[in-house]
């Protein structure tokens, strides 16, 4: 019959002085102090591997820094895992590995990885931009999180002072960089899921979802969808010209056909129309115009190039596309002003200027002078800019039915 082991106690530990040779103290179960030469001493447990059954060791620390309390209880966590066919060794290997991966993959980590790679496919302010929102509103709160550990309730915590302060784009554009950057960590193999994936939800309640768009390589798909639909005809039109003017719901359709110029192929926007109470002019693309001719016969004797249908004395109401889109299904992936902001990320990320970008959309910044939006210069470059956009536009519909392009006139 084996003798049973005599439990060590910190006595005997702290008095353990050195030999000639090393020496182990054992306390049972497989632990021991092993002393050296040189007076150190470590705390060792020994064990047959699973499944293969070979003697193998590992290492609990050196002492006094690992008591002679922690080491059993290293002992007993190590044995309960043997009892569940699991190596205590390769398990603390796996975990040492995985937070040496966590290190290197923080939610800033990965995100610095993502801007670098998305940089150079967009403008210079757009970049500028992009990561001065990482840095102001995420870096400094969650930066250090592993992408791994990052949850939705404080993501959420980091981002509800935005939702107070009223700052609603910044705030769904962060809730999309923050999910396409979780998506670029799957995609790299840092993590499985996207946990994130509903965190804009959270803000619902408090906040307006007009900003929900296709993403820009979605654009043919948005456009077959509505092609495809059983909407009035007018309302398609509204679609395709808002889509192409870039203004807000509310501004769009209260188009009258005496502010078009069609010499100058311009919209002549007066102030009572704009949401910033200030006029403002379109500069109409050859789509465009093709639009404003095929609705001249339909609508043209009317006030307004969209009148509503119940009235037509009046235009159509701002809701007209936004429930239009609903009844596509397609209640929070688009809505009526998200167009603007399909049209301006396109725009952008196509290395297009900030700031003509940001006059097409009638934007005011309060740090900068803008009196400039409507003179010579700026107008032939957001003319030119919204060429390409339109061509884009026509591009894109390529095989489906589009009013502003030609295909509209092959049809019957």
């Amino acid at each position: 019959m084996a003798r049973a082991t005599t439990p060590l106690n910190d006595t005997q530990i702290k008095n353990a002085k050195p030999k000639a040779s090393e020496y182990l103290l054992s306390d049972g179960a497989g632990l021991g102090l092993r002393v050296k030469k040189n007076g150190s001493k470590t705390w060792l447990f020994n064990y047959y591997r699973p499944h293969i059954k070979k003697r193998a060791q590992i290492s609990f620390g050196i002492y006094p820094a690992v008591t002679l309390a922690v080491a059993r209880k290293k002992r007993d966590e190590a044995r309960a895992l043997l009892a569940d066919d699991i190596d205590p060794k390769e398990y603390r290997e796996k975990i040492q590995s995985t937070k040496a991966t966590e290190a290197k993959s923080t939610f800033e980590a990965v995100a610095t990885e993502w801007l670098t790679l998305k940089e150079p496919k967009v403008s210079k302010r757009y970049a500028f931009n992009l990561r001065r929102g990482f840095e102001l509103h995420l870096f400094p709160y969650v930066g250090n999180v592993p992408i791994s550990k990052l949850s939705a309730q404080l993501t959420i915590e980091v981002l509800k002072p935005l939702a107070a302060a009223n700052k609603l784009d910044i705030l769904n554009r962060i809730c999309r960089r923050i999910n396409e950057v979780m998506d670029f960590a799957i995609n790299t193999g840092r993590i499985q899921s996207n946990n994130l994936r509903g965190i804009s939800k959270a803000f619902d309640s408090a906040t307006h979802t007009g900003m929900y768009s296709f993403p820009p390589h979605e654009l043919p798909k948005l456009i077959s969808i509505v092609n495809s639909s059983n909407i009035k005809l007018i309302t398609r039109c509204l679609f395709e010209w808002q889509l192409h003017i870039m203004l807000r719901p509310g501004e769009a359709v209260k188009a009258a056909w005496d502010e078009i110029d069609f010499e100058n192929k311009q919209w002549n926007v007066p102030a009572d129309t704009m949401k910033k109470k200030r006029p403002h002019i379109v500069p109409l693309t050859p789509q465009v115009m093709s639009l404003l001719e095929y609705l001249k016969p339909i609508t043209g004797h009317r006030k307004y190039i969209f009148p509503a249908y119940g009235n037509p004395r009046t235009h159509l109401s701002r809701e007209t596309l936004g429930s239009a889109f609903r009844r596509m299904g397609l209640q929070g992936r688009q809505t009526a002003h998200g167009l603007r902001a399909l049209a301006s990320t396109t725009l952008n990320e196509r290395g297009f200027d900030y700031d003509v970008v940001e006059a097409a959309l009638s934007h005011v910044d309060k740090n900068r002078v803008r009196a400039a939006y409507n003179r010579t210069d700026y107008l032939e470059r957001r003319r030119k800019m919204m060429c390409w956009w339109s061509a884009h536009i026509e591009a894109a519909s390529k095989g489906d039915y589009s009013i502003t392009g030609s295909q509209h006139l092959k049809v019957v």
